[in-house]
């Protein structure tokens, strides 16, 4: 159905109905705004369900109904009001019934960006928090203390600053520092959503410092944590200790590529460096080592996403020696690796440019190396060799023809 037909028959059985959230906030940020949330005020469910008997129900402490509009399933929930009775997002007593009004559900929301409100059909803003002004100055400000009663709102907070480029205020700095103990024991998917959206930001590193800065990066990601203060040598590391190197560096690949997958893979490159010795700093010998076993460890501690965990594990195993081999059986192997590997090419460039500042000629031209390579098959060997040496004649033969394409390409330079 239209929209408009969806807002006059509610308003005809004497309800009102708004755009609220992101849609709003974007408007007012002057991008695009994408699906549109519709809340309901003064009306009953059972009314309500009457009206749209087509209208697909879903959520379990409170109802939500999926409604095509516009040729889009847009979900639409009642106006409510929660009290908190116990810990988690799952403590909380709902209440949706058609006395709740507008104000009572937008107070419970977490930021004032977030609690704005389009009513339909005038398109009337409401702005009964100042989201607009602080859209306006680039500020995330928690509505209320209530903004602490739900643990993951900390972590929203830090990510929407990354989304949007904004600063957190120092109220809401407090109000997040004062989810710790209730954030250490919430599910892990819900901070790895958190962390999903914060790295597709334009710069993921603005999530982990408002973390920090709160008193959260220890207990969500200690093992990013475990970087903080550990020395690298100034002569290749201008920029501090390993955690500022981890925050340069997946911020250089949220810049070269969208790709979650290799921004993870930016973002835990060096993992291994929070283990290493203090007798040993400035210098981190050994922590491609350690870092693969950090990975297994937060994996053990929050399932992470299977891409993720591989990609992770294969920059962390290669991500030092990748740029800097010389011998070409080694190089071969490597290009064999990375093909082999969940990364795509220009995703594993992205994390080695940013790690290194610079890609070898091997790297650059990977895909085209391998595609001649990968031409070699063992149906092709003398007719003789059998076993092991079917695989060692077909590796002989791909280091062959890298070494003809390198010496062609040298020649046209």
């Amino acid at each position: 159905m239209r929209e408009a037909d969806f807002v006059a028959a509610l308003k005809n059985s004497g309800a009102r109905v708004f755009i609220v959230g992101g849609w709003v906030r974007d408007q007012l940020r002057g991008v695009k705004a994408h699906d549109k949330d519709y809340l309901v005020v003064g009306i009953e469910e059972q009314r309500f369900a009457a009206l749209f008997p087509m209208a697909e129900k879903v959520g379990k402490s409170f109802p939500v109904y999926l409604v095509a509009i516009d040729g889009k399933k847009s979900e639409v929930a009642f106006a409510r009001k929660e009290r908190k009775i116990g810990s988690g997002y799952c403590g909380f007593s709902v209440e949706y019934d058609s006395s709740v009004t507008l104000e009572e559900d937008l107070y419970r929301r977490d930021t004032t960006i977030n609690s704005l409100a389009m009513e339909l059909p005038e398109k009337k803003i409401h702005d009964l928090y100042g989201g607009a002004e602080d859209i306006r100055r680039g500020i995330i400000r928690a509505i209320s203390k209530h903004f602490c009663e739900d643990p993951v709102r900390a972590l929203r907070a830090a990510r929407q600053a990354a989304e949007f480029g904004y600063t957190i205020d120092d109220e809401t700095y407090s109000l997040m520092a004062a989810c710790r103990e209730e954030l250490a024991a919430e599910p892990a998917e819900r901070l790895l959503g958190e962390l999903r959206r914060a790295l597709l930001s334009p710069k993921p590193s603005h999530f982990f410092r408002c973390l920090n800065r709160a008193g959260l990066l220890a207990i969500t990601f200690p093992e990013l944590f475990a970087l903080i203060g550990k020395t690298q040598p100034t002569a290749f590391h201008p920029e501090g200790d390993a955690f500022e190197h981890t925050m340069l560096v997946v911020d250089k690949v949220a810049e070269q590529t969208d790709s979650v997958l290799a921004r993870f893979a930016g973002l835990v490159h060096d993992l291994g460096k929070g283990m290493t010795p203090k007798e040993m700093e400035p210098h981190h010998y050994g922590h491609e080592e350690r870092g693969l076993a950090v990975i297994t460890d937060w994996n053990k501690r929050m399932t992470l996403p299977k891409d993720w965990l591989q990609a992770g594990a294969f920059v962390i195993a290669e991500h030092m020696r990748a740029p800097l081999i010389r011998k070409e059986a080694k190089i071969v192997d490597l290009l064999l690796k990375v093909d082999r590997s969940n990364l795509s090419w220009p995703e594993f460039r992205a994390v080695i440019m940013a790690d290194h500042q610079s890609l070898p000629d091997y790297l650059q031209r990977g895909e085209a190396y391998v595609e001649k390579m990968k031409q070699v098959s063992g149906r092709d060997c003398p007719a003789n060799y059998t076993g092991k040496k079917i695989g060692e004649w077909i590796r002989a033969e791909q280091l062959k023809i890298y070494r003809s394409i390198v010496v062609r390409s040298d020649s046209v330079d």
